[in-house]
C-alpha cells in the first residue's frame, strides 16, 4: 500500500515539474516578445524623430520662400513701375 502512495506522489511531482517548465517556457516566450516590442518601438521613434525633423527643416525652408515672396509682391503692388517692362521691337 505504500508503494501505490509513493508512485502517486511521484506522479504528482513529475505533472508539477512538467506545468512548472511549461510556465516557465510560456513566460520566456513572453518576455521575449516584449523586449522585441521595445526594441521595435525605440526604433521607430528613432525613425519618425528624424523624419520629423528632415519635414520641419523642409518647411522652414518654404516658410522663408514664402515670405520672400510676399515681400516681392507688396513691392510690386506698391511700385508698379518697376515692373512694368517695354517690349523690344
Amino acid at each position: 500500500m505504500a508503494r501505490a502512495g509513493g508512485i502517486t506522489n511521484a506522479v504528482n511531482v513529475g505533472i508539477a515539474v512538467q506545468a512548472d517548465w511549461e510556465n516557465r517556457e510560456f513566460i520566456s516566450h513572453i518576455s521575449l516578445n516584449v523586449r522585441r516590442l521595445f526594441e521595435f518601438l525605440l526604433q521607430f521613434e528613432a525613425t519618425t524623430k528624424r523624419k520629423l525633423a528632415s519635414l520641419n527643416e523642409k518647411l522652414d525652408t518654404l516658410e522663408r520662400r514664402l515670405e520672400l515672396l510676399e515681400v516681392q509682391v507688396g513691392t510690386a503692388s506698391a511700385n508698379p513701375s518697376l515692373f512694368r517692362f517695354s517690349p523690344s521691337a
